[in-house]
């Protein structure tokens, strides 16, 4: 089965000694694949593009280590979760940052409490790498990591629930999940009708178009849970929470698996089921009830948990944090903090573990 190349971005909060978020800055000098996001406790670690599981095992544990030993080095800890659990109230710290919160308004606040993965696949069949990554949405609930945002417990995915809700209805098209592409120039289309949308709401709160155009790509203002990315060029899908790094890249290793068993086989829409020459997607309003019910309810859904069977996945192999994390229902600031400080640990340990023997990688070949 051809491989194809994929990499991983993974956003973490970084926090203090005491579990407070901090200024992250100073970790993102570590490693040229550590880069600052827009608000201080948040950064991103990348990885590059690779076609071998255990070079992209390696390729993610060696930047997370030295982030890691960064952060301790300056009394910091790097924390793996889809929300810091009670409110970030960090401005943005750069002009793309500032002009998104001038446009976007109070909907700038979910962006700044939520931080995800995100795998990119390499573009081979677009259409059908789309419309598969569109409907493996639900899959989100296999790496689920926090069930509270704002410091009040919610859905098994808040900051998904969050991230795809929390904004005036004009900006719903930039972060909802959409439909299943016909053509490559339908996407495309839409992408640039988006863009177009967003300069006008820019206009509408007193940034030009052409700071909007020195600033954000039309590609830039598309913060979908599928973004086609023509730079790179990948297919992102930016579905996941931010998590644990093995249970990632476990996702990325089935997601790809799928992505390229497609190539051979024939993608249509049906009764969902993944076969040796076929692989049937449901249709989409039937998917996008599924996708509500994961951010919801995750894996204790039995709908859900049949549906990601139905598509290939063992849900058994994974252990989604969120479904752990329970507490009271509304979370104070020194509880969020000691649950950061853990999550720090475990993030640590699980790290140290990402490369065990050779024998046990069976993706692909190095």
């Amino acid at each position: 089965m051809y491989a194809l190349s994929t990499g991983i971005e993974l956003e973490l909060w970084v926090v203090d000694e005491r579990g407070r978020l901090c200024d992250g800055t100073d970790v993102t000098y570590a490693h040229d694949q550590i880069e600052p996001e827009f608000i201080d406790p948040l950064i991103e670690v990348k990885t590059q593009p690779h076609t071998s599981e255990r070079a992209l095992r390696r390729d993610l544990q060696s930047t997370l280590q030295a982030a890691i030993l960064a952060a301790e080095r300056a009394s910091k800890r790097l924390v793996p979760l889809g929300t810091p659990l009670i409110a970030s109230d960090a401005t943005a710290n750069c002009e793309r940052g500032r002009v998104f919160e001038a446009v976007c308004g109070d909907g700038a606040e979910s962006a700044k409490n939520c931080a995800g993965t995100h795998i990119h696949f390499e573009q081979r069949d677009i259409v059908d790498q789309l419309n598969l990554l569109t409907a493996l949405d639900p899959a989100l609930a296999l790496v689920s990591s926090s069930a509270y945002y704002d410091g009040t417990h919610g859905a098994d995915s808040s900051r998904a629930l969050a991230y795809r809700s929390e904004w005036e209805d004009e900006f719903q098209c930039f972060t909802g999940l959409w439909e299943y592409a016909d053509s490559l120039a339908g996407w495309r289309d839409r992408v640039d009708e988006t863009y177009d949308r967003f300069k006008r709401l820019a206009a509408d709160r007193g940034v030009s178009n052409e700071t909007v155009e020195e600033l954000f790509t039309p590609e830039d203002t598309v913060l979908n849970p599928v973004r086609l990315r023509e730079c790179q060029p990948t297919v992102e899908w930016r579905a996941p929470d931010a998590t644990l790094p093995s249970q990632i890249l476990q996702l990325a290793t089935d997601v790809e698996d799928l992505l390229s068993q497609a190539r051979t086989a024939f993608v249509e829409f049906g009764e969902p089921a993944v076969g040796e020459d076929r692989i049937r997607l449901p249709e989409f309003e039937a998917l996008r009830d599924l996708s509500w019910e994961a951010i919801e309810s995750g894996l204790e859904s039995a709908d859900v948990d049949a549906y990601l069977q139905d598509m290939g996945f063992d849900t058994a192999a994974y252990d989604p944090f969120s479904s752990r994390l329970h507490g009271p229902y509304q979370l104070s600031d020194s509880e969020a903090r000691t649950r950061r400080l853990q999550q720090a640990g475990r993030l640590q340990a699980d790290v140290q573990g990402l490369t065990p023997e050779e024998s046990q990688y069976s993706m692909f070949p190095a």
